[in-house]
């Protein structure tokens, strides 16, 4: 079995892809969420005080000013 992440850019695409699925010729799962998000849900379960999301992009953001500061 191969797995790809397709696009779809036209809404024809997604009916032939169902019907696709419905003949049991193809699995169709729904993206459940970032691959950051799972990381950080994963990474939080093992620490004690994990940031939150919003903690973790302000400090990015601010790591960012200062190193645009400098040019």
């Amino acid at each position: 079995m191969n797995t790809v992440r397709i696009d779809i850019l036209n809404p024809k695409a997604a009916k032939l892809l169902k019907d696709l699925a419905d003949l049991k010729l193809i699995a169709i799962k729904e993206d459940s969420g970032s691959s950051f998000e799972k990381l950080l849900e994963k990474l939080r379960s093992k620490a004690d005080s994990a940031p939150s999301l919003d903690e973790i992009s302000s400090e990015v953001a601010l790591e960012r000013k200062k190193r645009y500061e400098k040019r």
